[in-house]
């Protein structure tokens, strides 16, 4: 029986030990703030933005949340995002994803490089590959968080991330060479994806398709990680990996729910501290404890 990686468990342990830094800071100053810039009404969008919310007034940073309806325009988000990234309130800006109908890339390139905090700007896309990151994505990092915390190791070791997407598939495969795995891009255009599966000793599922990998294919004893989250017809939460099985089979796995979710708010607020304590001229190191070396 593999041993399930418990994101909310770790989750709550990170947010415990950041509340002690927030809270020294704000003896200091102002507590860390973060702006929330959710477009439209998309219902999944509103729970993670509470969430998001919840967590942040629960460790003691300042949280905030701009509401525009669908129907808002570029030039109008625009004007929005350049507003705030001038207001020295506000430390870290996220703008809620999906956007509709409006071009995602260059919406989250108008957001201030250190205010980025989910780490999607070009210039800390690009610090990331440099290993010399200043905000990594929160997804990736929250992954590397629970891989640490249960002592997987990477260096030397087959790795296989699924989805190439800029918000979890790129920068995962960049933290994972960082360690030193020797690391493949699996994506729609793969051959053979069950062989590329059946050989990884780390396994990244992020392909936002329900159940599309099932435990059958999974290398025995490998490390699984789910970043899926979809609701099935019974209401129920699954991942992109078909869960029957894959306790017997994999050394280490992540659930879902319960999984990465938590971590990547977690590291959320993580990172939003952390672009507070950079733009105050403070020491990164507060944070030592809590951000994975990459």
């Amino acid at each position: 029986m593999g041993t399930r990686i418990d994101g909310k468990a770790l989750a709550a342990k990170t947010c415990e030990s950041l509340q002690a830094v927030v809270g020294s800071l704000s003896k200091e100053g102002p507590a860390p703030g973060l702006h929330v810039i959710l477009v439209g009404d998309d219902p999944a969008s509103r729970v993670y933005v509470g969430s998001k919310a919840r967590k942040a007034e629960s460790i003691g940073i300042r949280s905030e949340l701009t509401v525009l309806p669908e129907g808002t325009s570029y030039g109008e988000l625009e004007d929005r995002i350049g507003a705030l990234n001038a207001d020295e309130s506000v430390d870290g800006i996220l703008v809620q994803l999906p956007l509709p109908n409006l071009p995602t890339r260059d919406v989250l390139d108008l957001v201030a490089p250190e205010k980025d905090v989910d780490g999607f700007h070009p210039i800390n896309a690009g610090l990331l590959l440099q290993k010399r990151p200043r905000f990594v994505p929160c997804t990736p990092l929250g992954v590397l968080a629970m891989l640490d915390a249960y002592g997987v190791e990477t260096s030397g070791k087959n790795a296989l991330v699924i989805g190439r997407s800029d918000i979890v598939g790129k920068p995962m495969g960049a933290l994972l060479t960082h360690r030193n795995a020797t690391v493949t891009i699996a994506h729609s255009r793969t051959v053979d994806l069950e062989q590329q599966v059946g050989e990884a000793e780390i396994l990244v599922v992020a392909m936002g398709r329900m159940r599309s990998v099932p435990a059958r294919w999974i290398r025995p004893g490998a490390t699984v990680i789910d970043v899926g989250i979809h609701r099935m017809e019974d209401k129920k939460l699954t991942g992109d990996v078909h869960p029957d099985g894959l306790e017997e089979r994999a050394a280490f796995y992540t659930p879902v729910p319960g999984g990465v979710g938590p971590m990547t708010i977690a590291m959320l607020m993580v990172n939003t501290t952390l672009a507070a304590v950079l733009r105050r001229g403070g020491d990164p190191s507060l944070l030592s404890d809590l951000i994975p070396s990459v």
